[in-house]
């Protein structure tokens, strides 16, 4: 097999911590990774000053830091600040979740979005909505539930002496087709207003979002971001095969069903805090990778990507179309759907599919 190589390539750079341990650093991935962090957090100080009641970006700063006026810092910290802060790590979640599902599968349409784990997580918020009526802490319970037991459910039927990339993509869109009647058959049970309900958090939306969806979500990303950045080496060995990462020492099956857990885990708890938000995941990776030119699952740079993403989309949907604010959740399936037709166009002309 020949591969041919396009533009320079990326030389990394070995530095030398304390005690003797060594770090590769990718110059290109590290100034691509710090610009997107820079633009995450300005687009956060741009966001928190748009509303009814637009605050300049450097009064946004001094409320930040404890220094503005008590009208702008109850509208900075108490109103805008958590749905940012809900934005901003619902983005990361999807990208990062989406960089571990497109390493997994070798697939660029291994994304969430397209292996059911979404779905999986609204029909359980759909059945503690419609079924049993449940408040707003239950729903959250139930999409995670949901989206677990669709992950299980599609690891299981993909398993076949191992896990293949198409086989995982094929058996993932399958269950997305049922789930997605499964949510239907609930829709038309429900009543009026459950029904309304249950489509106003499908949309997927940021309004409203507090300090009690920022918490916990806040939490399980500290808990597994870590746990996901300190299997990147094994997850890059394993992009070249599950021989190849045998050969390197990689233990495969486990360190795959440690790294799909978790991304479902992250999948499920962002729908849980704002809703299904499609496309971040599937585009996060992608975008990421052709930016820093590198191979491998680029899992930091996909999580900044999918806050920037996610960020813009947010803006989009409160600026962008005039009094008539969409839902942010519209917002990304209009791009991503534009973006998905355009890469299966790339990937059949490749020849991949």
């Amino acid at each position: 097999m020949t591969v041919k190589l396009q533009g320079r390539p990326t030389v990394p750079r070995r530095l030398q911590l304390p005690g003797g341990i060594s770090l590769r650093v990718e110059r290109r991935a590290l100034a691509v990774g710090l610009l997107l962090a820079l633009a995450a957090l300005a687009l956060a100080v741009l966001l928190i000053g748009t509303g009814d009641f637009p605050i300049e970006p450097w009064d946004v700063v001094q409320s930040l830091l404890g220094n503005g006026t008590p009208a702008n810092d109850f509208i900075v910290n108490d109103l805008r600040l958590p749905r940012v802060l809900v934005a901003l790590l619902v983005g990361a979640a999807l990208g990062m979740a989406g960089a571990v599902f497109q390493s997994v599968s070798r697939n660029p349409l291994g994304s969430p979005d397209l292996l059911g784990f979404g779905y999986g997580s609204a029909v359980g918020a759909l059945v503690v909505i419609i079924v049993f009526g449940g408040g707003a802490t239950a729903v959250a319970v139930g999409a995670v539930l949901g989206g677990l037991l669709a992950g299980l459910a599609v690891y299981l039927l993909a398993y076949q002496q191992g896990i293949q990339g198409y086989r995982l993509v094929l058996v993932g869109i399958g269950a997305s087709a049922m789930l997605v009647a499964v949510i239907q058959y609930l829709l038309t049970k429900a009543q009026l207003v459950e029904a309304t309900r249950a489509m106003v958090w499908l949309t997927g939306s940021l309004a409203g979002r507090d300090w009690a969806q920022v918490w916990p979500l806040l939490g399980l990303c500290a808990v597994l971001f870590p746990l996901v950045l300190g299997q990147g080496r094994a997850l890059r060995m394993m992009e070249m095969g599950d021989d190849a990462a045998y050969a390197l020492g990689v233990r495969v099956e486990r360190t795959r069903l440690l790294l799909m857990l978790a991304a479902i885990l992250l999948t499920t708890a962002a729908s849980a805090a704002a809703g299904p938000i499609s496309f971040v995941a599937l585009a996060a990776p992608q975008l990421a990778r052709r930016l820093t030119r590198s191979p491998g699952g680029n899992l930091l740079t996909a999580a900044l990507m999918g806050s920037v993403l996610l960020l813009v989309s947010d803006w989009a949907s409160q600026r962008a179309f005039g009094a008539d604010q969409l839902p942010v959740g519209v917002v990304t399936g209009l791009v991503g759907g534009v973006y998905l037709l355009w890469l299966l166009a790339t990937e059949r002309k490749a020849g991949r599919i």
